[in-house]
C-alpha cells in the first residue's frame, strides 16, 4: 500500500498514483531517484491501494517524517522495520538546481542505495521472518522512539493550520504551519505540505532549497541502518 501525504486531497495526487500508463520520467530525474535503467525499464502503472492522507495521520501513526519512507509489516500485523528512507540518499543535494543533472558518483551511489534497499524488501517477501533484514520484535521497538511533546503539539498545530485554510483563513494557517515546523524543523512532511498548499511545485522549489541547504553538515535522510 502506498500513502499520498497531501492535503490537496485526491485531486492533487490522481494523476501520479492513478495514471493511465507509467508516467515518462526524464533521464535526469531518474538519476535524482536513484532509479537504474532497469528498473525504469520495468516501471508499470500502479494498481495497489493508494491511501490519500490529507490529515497526515499515519504519518503520526507511523512515525514518517519524510518521503519517500516505508515501513514493513508482516501477514500478522506486526512491524518487522519501522519508518525509513526507502533507499533514498542525500545525494540529490549535489544536483545542479538549473539543469537537474547529477554528479556522476553521486548518481550511481544512490543507484546502488535504491537498488540495495528494494533487494533487501525481495529477500524479506522470500524469506520473511527467516530474512536477515527482518527485525526481531525488540529489535523493531528499538528504533521506534514514540511522538515527543514537541511532535504532538506540532501535529495538532498543523492540523489546525490544515482547518484555518480550509475555512478561508489562508494567513492564520500560515501561522501555524510555521510554528508546526518551529517545533519540529525535522518534520519536512509538514513544511513541504505548507509549501505544496501555497503553491503547485513549490515544494521542491527554491524555499525547500534554501532549507536543506541550511542544513550543512546533518543529514536530510537518516543514513540507512541494513
Amino acid at each position: 500500500m502506498a500513502v499520498a501525504f497531501d492535503t490537496g486531497g485526491p485531486d492533487a495526487v490522481r494523476k501520479w498514483i492513478r495514471p493511465a500508463e507509467p508516467i515518462v520520467i526524464p533521464q535526469p530525474f531518474q538519476d535524482i531517484m536513484g532509479w537504474a535503467p532497469e528498473q525504469y525499464a520495468n516501471a508499470a502503472a500502479p494498481t495497489y491501494p493508494c491511501l490519500i492522507d490529507e490529515k497526515h495521520v499515519v504519518a503520526e501513526l507511523y512515525d514518517i517524517p519524510n518521503v519517500p519512507m516505508a515501513v514493513w509489516i508482516d501477514e500478522a500485523g506486526r512491524i518487522v522495520r519501522p519508518a525509513e528512507p526507502a533507499g533514498a540518499t542525500d545525494g540529490f543535494r549535489a544536483m545542479d538546481r538549473t539543469t537537474y543533472t547529477m554528479p556522476k558518483d553521486a548518481a550511481d551511489a544512490g543507484r546502488a542505495s535504491r537498488k540495495r534497499y528494494v533487494d533487501a524488501l525481495r529477500d524479506w517477501v522470500q524469506k520473511g521472518a527467516a530474512s536477515m533484514y527482518a527485525l526481531s520484535e525488540d529489535a523493531a521497538r528499538a528504533r521506534i522512539a514514540g511522538p515527543s511533546d514537541a511532535d504532538a503539539l506540532a501535529a495538532a498545530t498543523f492540523r489546525l493550520g490544515q482547518y484555518l485554510r480550509a475555512h478561508g483563513d489562508v494567513e492564520q494557517a500560515k501561522r501555524y504551519f510555521d510554528e508546526a515546523r518551529r517545533l519540529c524543523p525535522d518534520r519536512w512532511t509538514f513544511f513541504r505540505q505548507a509549501l505544496e498548499l501555497e503553491g503547485t511545485g513549490k515544494a521542491s522549489g527554491p524555499e525547500f532549497a534554501a532549507a536543506v541547504a541550511a542544513l550543512g553538515s546533518r543529514s536530510y535522510y537518516a543514513p540507512l541502518d541494513l
